[in-house]
């Protein structure tokens, strides 16, 4: 692709990594500097990124962000196992083909009547065969939709962790080529390259043929700073001082020897339900009703409730 052509298609939005940040932004999505250094680099490098990090860290939320921000179609394929190409690239449109064929065996008749021998009506059917595996009955899924987006698109291929590692074949050539492969028809390439989003959960290994056609992200847990700005952001009408005690709460709750810590996501809930909730600062009571917001897991609710009290004190001095 020439230069001309690329920067035709590029969004103000992609010109710089400043200009990311600012678009992910407006949209209520705050990008730390390498957040968004791998969305410019996977546009401008036509290669996917692939994000790992803890659950509810932001992952989903950025391809989210990034395609309302950039005016692009949000195209999201969720992974699961027993994925195959009929869910993921396409498949055919049964139904419809049996269709033709119930029109076609009542027209046989008109169809070879002028053929002057059997080769001839052979022929005439055979090229009638064809036309049941065209694109007319061909049922794109979202890899192939993704391809045919003429204005663009994020193709979110969400927890590719949880499919198999055959689905993962199966991604390598759209993520080399940003092609897909029909027999019957043919390759099928993009017209606009997707910005391509992957995340996972590091629930297993990605394997080493995916990993090298991708941009490596990670997401962590947010500093104090971060937490502050991203709720800020999220809940606008909260104030500032039980803000900053929310934070550090949260800051502190993630250091202790739970399960599963809460993640960003649970801390914007916990921010909405403490102004649902009308409370002006945080108290020990108010946190002990309310922390199944924060805690998914009862074992982790049942050993945070004995160091509560100062938990809750610390955040009240900070």
């Amino acid at each position: 692709m020439n230069p001309q052509a690329e920067s035709a298609i590029t969004p103000p939005g992609l010109a710089s990594i400043d200009a990311v940040t600012a678009a992910l932004a407006s949209c209520g999505y705050i990008a730390t500097r390498q957040i968004s250094t791998a969305v410019y680099l996977a546009h401008h490098l036509r290669k996917p990124v692939l994000i790992e990090g803890p659950a509810g860290v932001g992952k989903t939320e950025l391809a989210v962000s990034a395609a309302r921000a950039l005016d692009f179609s949000l195209i999201r394929l969720q992974c699961y196992e027993g994925l195959d190409d009929s869910r993921a690239l396409y498949e055919w449109k049964y139904g419809k083909q049996l269709l033709y064929t119930q029109i076609l065996k009542e027209k046989i008749g008109l169809l070879i009547d002028s053929a002057d021998s059997l080769a001839a009506a052979f022929g005439k059917l055979a090229s009638f065969q064809d036309m049941f595996f065209s694109r007319d009955f061909l049922a794109p899924r979202p890899l192939l939709q993704a391809m045919e987006q003429p204005g663009g698109s994020v193709l979110l291929i969400d927890e590719i962790d949880k499919s198999e590692e055959s689905f993962e074949a199966l991604l390598l050539e759209v993520l080399a080529d940003y092609q897909v492969t029909i027999p019957e028809i043919g390759t099928i390439r993009a017209q606009v390259p997707p910005l391509v989003v992957l995340t996972s959960n590091n629930t297993r290994e990605l394997g080493d043929a995916l990993k090298r056609r991708c941009l490596h992200l990670h997401i962590g847990f947010p500093d104090a700073a971060l937490e502050t700005q991203v709720l800020r952001a999220r809940v606008p009408d909260i104030g500032a001082t039980l803000l900053r005690q929310l934070v550090a709460f949260v800051q502190a709750l993630r250091s202790e020897n739970i399960r599963k810590p809460p993640s960003i996501a649970e801390a914007v809930d916990w921010a909405r339900t403490l102004l649902l909730l009308h409370a002006p600062a945080l108290d020990e009571s108010l946190v002990r009703d309310s922390l199944n917001v924060l805690l998914k897991r009862e074992t982790d609710i049942a050993q945070v409730q004995r160091s509560l009290a100062g938990l809750t004190q610390a955040a009240l001095a900070a």
